[in-house]
């Protein structure tokens, strides 16, 4: 063999293993997210699905705006106390099992809302609800991670996130047809065929995953032997690549590094969170008065959303990137959410211009959070990165029951959303900048 000979056999090689791994993961993510997505479409619409259902279940159970706000709210105290317990289980007993108790539980919950009749039935199934929905996200991003190297985990999370997009688009024109189609019903009124009809699929989806999923790409009937070594080896190279992580669960809850996260994804949460529940108010403020074009405005936004989850995952991965990937978004919106707060602080304004800076900073959102958890696993793995998803999530989502409720007072008192949305733009400039620091500093503390 000549010399150039070899020198082109060097070169081929690389590139055809590399080309192995790229088709290999193309099969693992056309078996994986599709189906994970499906859940979380049906995850998202059970938890918000009440918002819509209030327009017609309070004036049926004569239930007052804070039994309503109550209710709602504590949703994330169910989610808080049970997400850790939830992954600490799913590092026990697998994921298949634990995502179709997970999936079945929410959507029995989400049907018995259809028969409530007092506060207190209501209260309890609304934090039942969090409480079963609490380990299905932090449960996926650590499945997830046993199946991706990192370099390929901002697109993977990302195209499995954008699915809340997703069903922030399909939820309204969903609601809307059940609720007034089918009022009363055999005698149900539409919110409550609401629960029900958007309960059933997740109990169906939840046996289905049973069968459907496999608890580690070892397990995977429909990978070949040599597939399920490449996987392996890919893996444990990222291992090696990433060096010394924490291991043991003691390192979640004393490390300052799991607490910045918590700090950083708190933050942006925040924005995430008040964008979510006051879309409708703020697009209505901004002139667009019927709640037909009020549901095709937020529909739109959040297929921006999804498209700029996409393709900032994707981004990061190519360029092995993530602080600035998260950076660059998150203060972006932090500054659309400022013009669009002082837009709307004045006498006169052009409602386009509200609307454009109001998408702006839900894909500027939007797009950070999946990249957000590659984070956690650079400094974490084993039982310690399962509790610590958990443990970051679960605190942080505490964001979803301050945020909202903060931004109502704020504007009880002032008349006005501005103050709240100035108040959230500097959150979640905060969020980017305890990145671009903090994320440094740690990297520094763990090379040196």
């Amino acid at each position: 063999m000549t010399l150039s000979n070899e020198a082109s056999l060097h070169v081929v090689r690389p590139a055809k293993k590399q080309a192995d791994v790229d088709k290999l993961y193309s099969k693992i993510t056309w078996r994986l997210l599709p189906f994970l997505m499906g859940l979380w479409i049906l995850a998202w619409l059970d938890r918000v699905n009440v918002g819509f259902a209030k327009l017609q279940m309070l004036e049926t159970l004569k239930f007052s705006e804070a039994v309503y706000g109550l209710g709602a709210g504590i949703f994330f105290i169910g989610y808080f106390l049970f997400e850790v317990p939830s992954n600490a289980l799913l590092q026990k007993i697998g994921a298949k099992k634990t995502i179709m108790r997970i999936t079945i539980g929410w959507g029995v919950i989400c049907i018995l809302q259809a028969w409530v009749s007092t506060p207190w039935q209501f209260y309890s199934l609304r934090f039942l609800l969090g409480a079963f929905e609490a380990g299905f996200y932090p449960g996926i991003i650590l499945y997830l991670t046993q199946w991706y190297p990192t370099d390929r985990r901002a697109k993977a999370f990302g195209t499995f996130m954008c699915a809340s997009a997703l069903a922030g688009v399909l939820g309204g024109p969903i609601a809307g047809t059940v609720m007034t189609g089918m009022d009363l019903t055999h005698g149900l009124h539409g919110w409550q065929w609401l629960f029900i009809l958007e309960g059933i699929p997740s109990v169906l989806a939840g046996i289905v995953a049973y069968f459907y999923m496999t608890d580690s790409p070892d397990q995977a009937n429909w990978l070949s032997s040599s597939e399920k070594e490449l996987v392996r080896r890919t893996l444990e190279q990222d291992d090696k690549d990433l060096g010394h992580r924490g291991s043991d669960w003691r390192t979640v809850f004393a490390s300052a590094r799991v607490w910045l996260l918590i700090a950083i994804f708190f933050c942006l949460l925040c924005a995430n969170s008040a964008l979510t529940f006051w879309i409708p108010t703020i697009i209505r403020d901004a002139g667009y008065n019927t709640p037909m074009m009020i549901g095709w405005i937020a529909a739109g936004a959040y297929v921006f959303g999804a498209a700029g989850m996409i393709l900032v995952g994707a981004h990061s991965d190519r360029k092995k990137e993530i602080r600035w990937h998260f950076a660059t978004p998150a203060g972006i919106a932090a500054i659309a959410m400022a013009i669009m707060a002082l837009l709307l602080s004045q006498s006169s304004f052009n409602p386009v211009l509200v609307i454009a800076a109001l998408v702006v900073a839900l894909v500027g959102t939007m797009s950070a959070i999946p990249v957000f958890w590659q984070l956690p696993n650079l400094y974490l793995t084993g039982a310690a990165a399962a509790i610590g998803v958990a443990f970051i999530n679960s605190v942080a989502n505490l964001a979803g029951f301050g945020a909202p409720y903060a931004l109502g007072l704020i504007k009880n008192a002032t008349g006005n959303l501005a103050p709240g949305l100035y108040l959230v733009a500097a959150i979640e400039l905060l969020a980017a900048v305890l990145v671009i620091v903090g994320i440094a500093a740690m990297k520094k503390r763990r090379e040196g």
